[in-house]
């Protein structure tokens, strides 16, 4: 038995033989006369380093050699004290204390959330449907999904990398829920990746298709054609805009940030043929569209089989920005009106259609456009 000093405190080390006890209380001592002779020989300064280092480590109860002994263990198993310092980081993280709920469950107190948040009925849907179905394939704590868990997951996704960034996205909402609520101690689905989105096809319709579509059109859809046609508003925007939002007077109409995609407020043109078409509603009041969503999307397939016409996904909206950009070669401008970027005018509407078309497009009005009509700025 040798007992040790060297930590400051009397440790009893046991040996299984006498000689090597000896051996080892022979080594202690050669060590500790050398630790008394770079102590004897310490500048003020290197003992004034000691003294702080000492002070530093008082409130963790831990002594200077014991503390540079487990340090260097720590950096020959890590390879350098920066390793170190990320490894303790990253433990900590990971270890920090969490309310245990399962994802399930988290994904209801997310949409509960939002639905005190007033968020939309169609973001709700969205929320509730892709997370209702990653909720069905993780029925665990949220602190327990890892990140290879959800990348293995959205990897056997049999759906276009567009729908997997979706997917990832709203994953990545929920977890960024739970970190902040407590229940996950850092957010998995950060490090996951999916590949490039897959190329837009842009669909537009012809003069002559808009025409049909708008002779078919029952007076409650027909607004609906003409803002997404002649105003390139989204359908999303549509179903929540109230007519009190369109200003026949000044010639606009104002999405509010409320009913964006964007969340970002913008005024958009009422041009001379829309103003027409809607001439008939300038009286109305409340919401624009009064169905839901589904029957939203039922009139759309309907009004289009009536027109004899293939209803196109986003295709007025598509159909706007191509005949618009045609008309002004202004893709700042169109993209104000549209809600986006110049870049995205670029690589989605240049080129599809000549000037001739879209001065055809903008020409479209009603078979007999009504003499009250107040006359309003030109699409130019």
């Amino acid at each position: 038995m040798v007992a040790n000093y060297s930590s400051g405190e009397r440790k009893l080390e046991s040996y299984p033989t006498e000689a090597k006890a000896i051996e080892a209380a022979n080594l202690l001592a050669r060590r500790l006369s050398t630790k008394q002779v770079v102590a004897a020989n310490m500048t003020n300064s290197e003992a004034a380093s000691y003294a702080a280092a000492v002070e530093t480590l008082k409130p963790h109860e831990v002594s200077l050699p014991v503390a540079a002994e487990t340090l260097s263990e720590c950096i020959s198993l890590a390879g350098s004290l920066p390793t170190v310092l990320e490894a303790v980081k990253f433990w900590a993280q990971r270890n920090k204390p969490v309310t245990r709920a399962k994802v399930p469950e988290v994904v209801e107190k997310l949409l509960e959330v939002k639905r005190k948040a007033q968020s939309s009925k169609r973001n709700l849907q969205d929320l509730k449907n892709r997370l209702g179905k990653f909720a069905v394939d993780f029925q665990k704590d949220c602190c327990d999904v890892s990140t290879s868990e959800i990348q293995n997951w959205l990897d056997e996704l049999d759906l276009s990398n567009r729908s997997k960034i979706n997917y990832r996205r709203t994953i990545h909402t929920l977890f960024a829920f739970a970190e902040k609520r407590g229940f996950a101690a850092d957010n998995p689905a950060t490090a996951t990746e999916v590949g490039k989105a897959d190329e837009v096809s842009i669909e537009i319709y012809t003069p002559a298709e808009i025409q049909k579509l708008l002779k078919a059109a029952s007076s409650e859809f027909l607004p609906v054609i003409v803002l997404g046609a002649f105003a390139g508003l989204r359908s999303a925007e549509i179903e929540r805009l109230d007519w009190e939002d369109l200003s026949f007077d000044d010639s606009h109409i104002v999405v509010g940030k409320d009913k964006a995609k964007t969340v970002s407020r913008r005024v958009v043109p009422i041009w001379d043929n829309c103003a027409e078409w809607l001439a008939q509603y300038q009286n109305f009041t409340g919401k624009i569209w009064r169905g839901d969503e589904s029957k939203f999307h039922k009139t759309q397939r309907s009004s289009a089989e009536s027109a004899g016409v293939t209803w196109k996904s986003n295709a007025l909206r598509h159909s706007y920005a191509s005949y618009r950009f045609a008309q002004t070669s202004d893709a700042g401008r169109v993209a104000g009106e549209l809600g986006n970027t110049a870049d995205v005018v670029h690589k989605h509407y240049r080129a599809l259609v000549s000037a001739k078309d879209a001065e055809k497009w903008f020409s479209i009005r009603p078979d007999s456009a009504l003499k009250n009509v107040i006359k309003l700025k030109n699409a130019s």
